[in-house]
This record gives C-alpha cells, structure tokens and sequence, in this order.
C-alpha cells in the first residue's frame, strides 16, 4: 500500500489523467453516431412513449432521493463527516439522473440527450472526489469537489456545442466516463481501505460492468427475453449500483 504522502499521490494522479487526456487528443474526434438513439423497445405505456426505458429510470430517483434524505439526518451527517457536500452532490447527480435519462427515452435526439449525460457526468465526478476524500485527503476532496463537477459538465457542453457546429467530440465526455472509474481503482488499489468501502466499490463495479453489457445487447436481449431489453437492464443494474454508496453508510452507522 502507498506510504506517500497524500499530496504527492494526487499529484501522480492528476499527472496520469492529463497524459491520459494528452493521449485522447491524438485521436480524432468522435461524433455521437446516429443509430445510437434507435433503442430495441419502443413500446408504449399509458401515453408513456418507450415506456420501458423511462419508467426504470425510477431506481435512480428512490436512490438519489433516499440518499439525499439520509444524509442530512443526524446520523447520515455522523457517517459522511467533512465530505458531507461531496455525498449531497453524489446522491443529487444520482436522483437527477433518472429525470435526465427519462426524459432523453421520452424523446431521445441529441438535444434531449445533453440532459442524460449532464447529472451522469455529476455522479461519476463526485464519486471519485468521495473516494480521494475516503482514502487520501479530505481537504482535498472537498477542494476540488466543485472544479471536477464543473470538469464533468463542461464534458458534455463541449460534446453539445461541438454537434450542432457539425462536428460532434465525445473525447472529453468519454474521459469522464471511464477515466473516472481508472482512478478509483488505482486510489482503491494503492491505499489501505475499509472493507466495507472495499464491498461497495465491488459490488458497484460488478453491477455497472453487467450495466454496460446489457446495453451493448439491447435488442439480443429483448428478442430472446421479451420482457425487458438490454438497455431497461442497464437502467436497473446501474441504478442500483449506485445504492452501494448509500448502503456502505448505512452500514459505518
């Protein structure tokens, strides 16, 4: 395990991001290509357009909204400590997610979909500040707090701006996404953990990992199960990913 000091550490962080982000502008830009919008399950609900895909938004929303409640309870206060705003902006990307997602599956087009990624690209960067502040400085996690979620929404206002100019860049975004979950990994890696954050990190991993394979099958999925397709399941497997960070409070209290 790391013995440096923890300024040193983010340091060596921040350096690996910027040579990872130095990296990512080598490659050309990436337009949002255009069949991303055609989900497998159109099928409509009680005036509900792409019922399925909306409607399973609402694991979102009962873990943002549960989340934001339980920590500004005395005890929920006790469990998160200083990183109490890191928390509150966590679970509020979370519960703003499941307004953002179903209203994209509403109408999903280019325009609606900046409101998908907006309060996702809250979610991932608060939870990398938690994990910093959980596992290397406190003082840290609540300083850079604001500037990472700026970083997130700036992510999806360069992927906007660039689409309507024509020339869509999904880089930055895609930073977000999945340089984010890398660095947990190293910070998990490199500093002594708690089991119980150890758990929540697993078991979250596990359940967005099967996330993002159901929606790379979406319509594998819903022609063999019927029922649900794949992109329903990626709904309900990453919502409840995210209640790993709710339960590993309820567990410290």
């Amino acid at each position: 395990m790391v013995t440096e000091s923890p300024g040193r550490v983010l340091i060596i962080l921040a350096v690996a991001a910027i040579a990872v982000a130095g990296v990512m502008l080598l490659v050309e830009p990436v337009p949002q290509w255009p069949g991303y919008h055609d989900f497998a399950d159109a099928r409509g609900l009680a005036g509900i357009p792409h019922a399925a895909n909306v409607l399973s938004n609402v694991v979102f929303l009962v873990v943002g909204v549960w989340g934001l409640v339980f920590v500004l309870t005395r005890e929920g206060r006790r469990a998160t400590g200083a990183l109490l705003p890191n928390y509150l902006a966590f679970f509020a990307g979370v519960a703003l997610t499941a307004l953002g997602s179903g209203y994209y599956h509403w109408a999903p087009d280019n325009v609606t979909l900046v409101w998908d990624r907006l309060p996702m690209s809250i979610g991932f960067m608060a939870l990398l500040s938690i994990i910093g502040g959980e596992l290397i400085s406190v003082r840290a996690a609540r300083i850079l707090l604001m500037p990472l979620l700026a970083l997130g929404a700036a992510s999806v206002a360069w992927w906007a701006l660039t689409e309507q100019a024509g020339a869509g860049d999904l880089r930055p975004y895609a930073l977000v996404q999945f340089l984010s979950p890398v660095l947990i990994l190293l910070m998990v890696f490199m500093y002594d953990r708690s089991r119980d954050l150890f758990l929540a990190l697993v078991a979250m991993g596990t359940l967005y990992a099967l996330a993002k394979i159901f929606e790379f099958y979406d319509p594998e999925i819903l022609r063999v199960f019927g029922l649900a397709s794949g992109h329903t399941l990626k709904h309900l497997f990453a919502g409840t990913a995210t209640a790993g960070m709710l339960v590993l409070l309820y567990r410290r209290e």
